[in-house]
């Protein structure tokens, strides 16, 4: 297969761990509508696939994700295709934090504007030393509002709103400062980091990870006291569940637990 050929999306699972690769290099892995499309279909898959407990998100070539295809933009300057577009990227970045499963974006170089809102979308990210976070859309006279929804609840008010009107790259140790990102790590150490982290979640019963990442997110968007009464809830009904009981009754027991998905 040329490099013509191949698909705009690459998808493998193993071990637990299912891998989606932007594949888009000559693009710098631009979100066009195909492989926004792509995405959106793999998650859709991968929301039903049971051998898959974890999804990481990479990218080939030489940037992670330049955002939007700008030229794909320009090529359909009606009102109509834009609104269609944001959109999409909406729904698709949504669909990331709504899926069932934990995912992590594994950033070996440049994320920018919705690359950006990609990575902070993910529940998790660890970064290439080599990597630079930047929203530039005010730039070029358009301001990055859809990846500031993402950007502006994973780093801080002040942090997001500088990155929001310069335009200015943080690196990698910066944005595991600002906490955009877990960890930065050297380029050699990352294929390793994120598979050993991909790894010890998907050790883990898919149950209690499904049930955990859609309570964080859905009590982020309460206030206290009604996020005390949905968590408390949640936990009622996960202690009901029989995964829950095997692994409280495996830790008293001083075994591993064997784990059911139920």
């Amino acid at each position: 297969m040329t490099a013509v050929d191949q698909p705009i999306l690459l998808s493998d699972v193993r071990d637990g761990v299912a891998t989606l690769t932007l594949n888009r290099p000559k693009a710098r892995n631009a979100l066009s509508i195909g492989l926004m499309t792509a995405l959106e279909e793999a998650l859709a898959r991968l929301a039903l696939d049971q051998t898959a407990r974890v999804v990481v998100i990479a990218a080939n070539g030489p940037a992670f994700c330049a955002g939007h295809d700008l030229k794909e933009m320009r090529a359909d300057p009606r009102r109509e295709a834009y609104e269609a577009l944001f959109s999409q990227c909406s729904r698709l970045m949504t669909a990331v934090v709504r899926l069932n499963k934990p995912v992590i974006a594994k950033v070996h170089a440049m994320a920018t504007a919705a690359g950006c809102q990609l990575v902070a979308s993910c529940d998790l990210a660890v970064a290439s030393t080599e990597a630079r976070f930047a929203t530039p859309g005010v730039n070029i006279g358009l301001f990055c509002s859809t990846p500031m929804v993402a950007l502006s609840r994973a780093v801080g008010r002040k942090a997001a709103m500088e990155m929001l009107l310069t335009g200015h790259p943080v690196d990698a140790v910066e944005a595991a400062r600002l906490g955009l990102i877990n960890r930065a790590v050297p380029p050699a150490e990352l294929d390793g980091a994120v598979d050993a982290l991909a790894r010890e979640i998907a050790g883990k019963s898919s149950l209690t990870l499904a049930i955990g990442k859609e309570a964080f997110y859905r009590q982020a968007e309460m206030g206290l006291d009604d996020a005390y009464a949905h968590a408390s809830a949640v936990m009622t009904r996960n202690m009901m569940a029989q995964d829950a009981r095997e692994g409280i009754d495996a830790f008293i027991e001083k075994r591993e637990p064997r784990w059911t998905g139920c």
